[in-house]
């Protein structure tokens, strides 16, 4: 098993912005690591505490992932920190090795992980 980062920003606090963002973030981690639905094991979401709108889960589940175990929690409130800023970890079954897992850091999130964004 091995556990695949993302991260993405929202510019506004809405459903509908919480929701976009997620999904392009989950469809580029699977894309980029060529993921089965099968092989995901559970998927964590956080969210900066200015985010309230929606749960970044509901992004999955309207992709059809409704026997994936989803979980969400609020990001640590750290000063200085990004805004509006959703994070991921995908526990996934692969044969993948550590160094081949391609980490997804989009939009404003890039600045969190310069040496794995693209």
């Amino acid at each position: 098993m091995r556990g695949i980062r993302g991260a993405t920003t929202v510019e506004e606090d809405s459903a509908a912005a919480v929701v976009k963002a997620t999904m392009e973030l989950l469809q580029e981690m699977v894309e980029r690591n060529g993921i089965e639905l099968d092989k995901i094991a559970a998927v964590i979401f956080t969210a900066t505490p200015d985010i309230c709108s929606e749960f970044p889960a509901v992004a999955a589940r309207r992709m059809g992932w409704n026997s994936v175990p989803l979980l969400c929690f609020q990001e640590m409130e750290v000063k200085g920190a990004i805004e509006r800023c959703i994070r991921i970890l995908m526990l996934v079954n692969t044969a993948l090795s550590q160094e081949e897992i391609r980490h997804v850091y989009l939009r404003r999130a890039g600045i969190l992980r310069k040496d794995l964004a693209e």
